[in-house]
Protein backbone atom coordinates (compact mmCIF):
# COMPACT_ATOMS: atom_id res chain seq x y z
CA UNK A 1 0.00 0.00 0.00
CA UNK A 2 2.90 2.35 0.73
CA UNK A 3 4.30 1.77 -2.74
CA UNK A 4 0.97 2.67 -4.36
CA UNK A 5 0.75 5.87 -2.34
CA UNK A 6 4.33 6.77 -3.26
CA UNK A 7 3.67 6.17 -6.95
CA UNK A 8 0.50 8.27 -6.86
CA UNK A 9 2.34 11.14 -5.14
CA UNK A 10 5.22 10.89 -7.62
CA UNK A 11 2.85 10.99 -10.60
CA UNK A 12 0.98 13.95 -9.12
CA UNK A 13 4.19 15.90 -8.55
CA UNK A 14 5.39 15.04 -12.05
CA UNK A 15 2.13 16.23 -13.63
CA UNK A 16 2.18 19.48 -11.65
CA UNK A 17 5.81 20.18 -12.56
CA UNK A 18 5.30 19.24 -16.20
CA UNK A 19 2.31 21.53 -16.76
CA UNK A 20 4.39 24.43 -18.17
CA UNK A 21 5.97 22.07 -20.72
CA UNK A 22 2.57 21.32 -22.19
CA UNK A 23 1.52 24.97 -22.34
CA UNK A 24 0.81 26.29 -25.80
CA UNK A 25 3.60 28.35 -27.33
CA UNK A 26 2.86 31.81 -28.71
CA UNK A 27 2.36 31.97 -32.49
CA UNK A 28 5.46 32.05 -34.73
CA UNK A 29 7.77 30.70 -32.04
CA UNK A 30 9.39 27.36 -31.50
CA UNK A 31 10.69 25.63 -28.43
CA UNK A 32 13.08 22.74 -28.12
CA UNK A 33 14.61 23.06 -24.66
CA UNK A 34 12.80 20.05 -23.16
CA UNK A 35 14.55 17.43 -25.30
CA UNK A 36 18.03 18.21 -24.01
CA UNK A 37 16.94 18.22 -20.39
CA UNK A 38 15.02 14.98 -20.69
CA UNK A 39 17.91 13.28 -22.47
CA UNK A 40 20.42 14.49 -19.90
CA UNK A 41 18.26 13.32 -17.01
CA UNK A 42 17.85 9.91 -18.59
CA UNK A 43 21.59 9.69 -19.25
CA UNK A 44 22.53 10.64 -15.69
CA UNK A 45 20.06 8.10 -14.35
CA UNK A 46 21.51 5.35 -16.51
CA UNK A 47 25.08 6.26 -15.55
CA UNK A 48 24.27 6.24 -11.84
CA UNK A 49 22.29 3.02 -11.90
CA UNK A 50 24.92 1.15 -13.92
CA UNK A 51 27.75 2.40 -11.70
CA UNK A 52 25.96 1.47 -8.49
CA UNK A 53 25.07 -1.94 -9.83
CA UNK A 54 28.67 -2.63 -10.84
CA UNK A 55 29.94 -1.40 -7.46
CA UNK A 56 27.51 -3.71 -5.70
CA UNK A 57 28.66 -6.68 -7.75
CA UNK A 58 32.39 -5.99 -7.38
CA UNK A 59 33.14 -3.76 -4.38
CA UNK A 60 36.90 -3.99 -4.94
CA UNK A 61 36.71 -1.87 -8.13
CA UNK A 62 34.39 0.77 -6.69
CA UNK A 63 37.07 3.48 -6.83
CA UNK A 64 37.78 3.01 -10.52
CA UNK A 65 34.09 2.74 -11.38
CA UNK A 66 33.35 5.95 -9.46
CA UNK A 67 36.12 7.80 -11.29
CA UNK A 68 34.94 6.57 -14.67
CA UNK A 69 31.36 7.48 -13.77
CA UNK A 70 32.41 11.05 -12.98
CA UNK A 71 34.31 11.35 -16.27
CA UNK A 72 31.32 10.10 -18.26
CA UNK A 73 28.97 12.39 -16.34
CA UNK A 74 31.23 15.37 -17.14
CA UNK A 75 31.14 14.49 -20.84
CA UNK A 76 27.37 14.18 -20.70
CA UNK A 77 27.12 17.54 -18.95
CA UNK A 78 29.22 19.12 -21.71
CA UNK A 79 26.97 17.66 -24.38
CA UNK A 80 23.93 18.96 -22.48
CA UNK A 81 25.38 22.48 -22.33
CA UNK A 82 26.16 22.31 -26.04
CA UNK A 83 22.57 21.28 -26.86
CA UNK A 84 21.26 24.08 -24.64
CA UNK A 85 23.42 26.64 -26.46
CA UNK A 86 22.24 25.32 -29.83
CA UNK A 87 18.61 25.56 -28.69
CA UNK A 88 19.14 29.14 -27.53
CA UNK A 89 20.77 30.10 -30.82
CA UNK A 90 18.07 28.43 -32.90
CA UNK A 91 15.26 30.06 -30.92
CA UNK A 92 16.80 33.52 -30.63
CA UNK A 93 15.03 36.23 -32.57
CA UNK A 94 17.29 37.51 -35.31
CA UNK A 95 16.73 39.96 -38.09
CA UNK A 96 17.04 38.32 -41.44
CA UNK A 97 17.62 40.25 -44.65
CA UNK A 98 14.61 40.29 -46.93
Amino acid sequence: MKVVKMVVVAVAVLMICAAPVFAQAPPNTSYSFAGGGIGAGYGFGRIGSAALESMARQPEVAGRVGTNMLIIAALLEGATFFSLIVCILVNSPTTRPV
